[in-house]
Formats: C-alpha cells, structure tokens, sequence
C-alpha cells in the first residue's frame, strides 16, 4: 500500500486554548536541538503572545514553500537537530514539513494564521521557488507531533486570511460529497467517519462564519469563533485523514490549480480561489439550486463568486480557457467528479457560474 493510500489522522497532539503557546516550553523539554522555521510577520505575531525565550536557531523561509527552500533550511540546521518548529501560516509550515522530513526530525507546528489545515496534516501545497506557481501535493511520512492553536495568536489572522480558510475548508464537505455521490451506502466505515465530519465542518461553518468574523474584528474569543477556527485547523485535515481519497481534492482545487497559473489571481489567497471552484464544481454536477444557496452566503463573508472579484476582467475567455484545461488534465483531481472530464466541460461549468451569479446578484 503507497503512503497516499493509507489513513492518516493529524498531529499527534493539539493544543488549543488562549495563551496556548506558553506551553511550547513544556513541549520542547522532550528534545535537545530544536530550530526554528517562520516568517518576518509570522515571527512577529507569536513574539507578542510567546512568554519564554527562544534561543534555538530560526531560520527565515523565502515564501515559496518549495523543497529547494526547505532543503536549503535542512542544510544550515545543526547536526543534532531533532525537532523543527514551524511558526507561521500555510506555505510557512509546509516548508518546515519538508525540512522536518529531510533531517527525520518531528514536527511542532504553531499556526500564526486560521487560513487552512497545513498546522495539523501530514500533507503539504509544494510550489516552485520561482513565480511561486503550484507544483505538486506532497504526502510526508509524519504528521505534525504537536499542534499548538493560541486563539489569542488567531485572533491576529487578517480578515481576508480567515476568509480565505473558511473557503478552503468549506470544499471538505463539497468535494467529498461530490466524489462519493451515489455510493455512500457502500463506504467503508472509516470514510463513512469523514463523510459525516464533513458534514459537520459544512453545517459549522455556515451557521458560525459570520458570526465568527465579527468577533475577530472585535479582537473577541467566542465559541462562534474558536469552533471555527478548530474546524479550519484541526478538523479539516480528519476528512482526508480518514476519508484518504474519497475525502481529498477533487474539482474545486483542481479549478484552484489552473487559476494559479493566471497572473491576476497571485494576490487571492488559496481558500479564495477553492472557493470559486466549489462553485464550478457544483455547476458540473448540475447542483443550481445549491450555489444559488450558496452566493448569499459567500457575499456575505466576501468570498469570490465569479471571474471579476478574482481580479480577471481582460482576455477573459483566452484565460478561462487556461484555467480549464488545466483543471481537466489527467494528473488533476476534477477527474474525480467526471472520468472523462474535458476542458471544454469545465469551460462550460465556469461560464455556466458566471451566468448565475450575475443573474443573482441582479435579483
């Protein structure tokens, strides 16, 4: 059985609460060389909540998430290094994945950000160092040995981060529910687990975004919040962990894949442009009536319902076509929800959201 074939739950152990990461000291009394991995804006947010002192290595990443990067940090560690703690948001702690994995050292990932699942998976986004384009998904042999979730520290998360991971964890329920359409009487137990978790993320989030979103404006730990921000972290990664391909990517981030390559996009973040692809995803599989249920709500939180608010309004069609043929390519994931998937499929679904959130936002 291939690595990717296998079950996989999160970290190890999540710790969660505010001041949280004051238990990062007790954590690290178990190793004897740590360094550390982060950013300059990531470093900065868990300074102001971190009381201890760190006086391990920390080396800065070059914001690419790629195994060059990760690689080059491996290689400047001390020889004892046995533990790497990631500081910081997705492609941050995906880095700190790739030199954890080369140095065959365990994992603490302290997420600066609720923006997406990377602070409790074994999985990892990879890029290329140049351009910073999406390149492959990576499956590491360890997961996170510790999450530590301040909500204090989450509360730092910038509006359009936390916008972003409600995006991106919202495709858990519409990409599972996709693949599995028609077959679910016939799952296994264990995806049958992550069936019904991606229900719960689904029904948590619509009932609890909004509400969550004003209690980070108002700098307000709530349980609104703190349920959504577990469910963006923690909870997120248990559909893929249990469900393994049935509860992974599908089409919404295979549209996602194809959008990064279009200039324009660079500055959405990734749960941004997921979220535009549930909505293509839904047009595939004819589920109308679900993105019209859809549109209130994304407007409301300020998620991208169409091409425009995803900053590509010149040579639409020639960039659309771009995006669909890379969504409809063998090695991607939309395949999932339609074997014989074609560009010309895709192109259609996109269009075909096009003219429904034009026509709703005219209603």
């Amino acid at each position: 059985m291939k690595l990717v074939e296998e079950i996989r739950p999160g970290a190890n152990r999540y710790i969660n609460g505010q001041g949280a990461v004051d238990d990062l000291d007790r954590v690290m009394a178990d190793y004897q060389q740590a360094i550390v991995v982060t950013g300059e804006k990531s470093y900065a947010a868990f300074q102001q909540n971190y009381h201890g002192e760190v006086t391990c290595p920390v080396f800065r990443y070059d914001g690419s998430a790629s195994d060059e990067d990760g690689h080059a940090i491996a290689k400047q560690a001390p020889a004892q290094t046995d533990v790497v703690i990631g500081i910081g948001g997705g492609r941050v702690l995906d880095t700190a994945k790739v030199t954890a994995e080369t140095l065959q050292a365990d994992l603490i990932s302290v997420p600066t950000l609720a923006s997406n699942c990377a602070p409790f998976t074994p999985v990892g986004a990879i890029y290329h160092p140049v351009g910073h384009t999406f390149k492959y998904v990576e499956y590491f042999k360890k997961a996170p040995t510790v999450t530590i979730v301040d909500y204090n520290i989450m509360l730092t998360t910038p509006h359009d981060f936390f916008v972003a991971g409600i995006g991106d964890t919202l495709a858990k329920w519409y990409e599972m529910e996709g693949i599995t359409r028609g077959r679910i009487n016939d799952l296994p137990v264990f995806t049958r687990l992550s069936y019904q978790t991606a229900k719960v993320i689904k029904n948590t989030l619509v009932d609890s975004a909004q509400t969550a979103l004003a209690d980070l404006e108002e700098g307000r730990v709530s349980p609104a919040f703190t349920d959504v921000v577990d469910c963006i972290i923690g909870i997120a990664s248990e559909v893929g962990g249990f469900g393994v391909s049935d509860g992974r990517m599908a089409g919404a981030h295979a549209v996602h894949n194809g959008l990064s390559y279009i200039e324009e996009t660079h500055e959405i973040l990734h749960g941004s442009k997921v979220a535009y692809g549930i909505l293509v995803q839904l047009a595939q599989t004819d589920d109308q009536a679900e993105i019209e249920t859809l549109l209130p709500f994304y407007r409301g939180i300020g998620l991208p319902t169409n091409l425009a608010e995803l900053h590509i309004t010149t040579d639409v069609a020639t960039k659309s076509q771009q995006v669909a043929q890379w969504a409809a390519r063998a090695d991607e994931t939309f395949n999932l929800i339609k074997s014989d998937v074609v560009a010309a499929d895709v192109l259609a679904d996109m269009q075909k959201v096009e003219d429904i959130s034009v026509g709703n936002k005219q209603q």
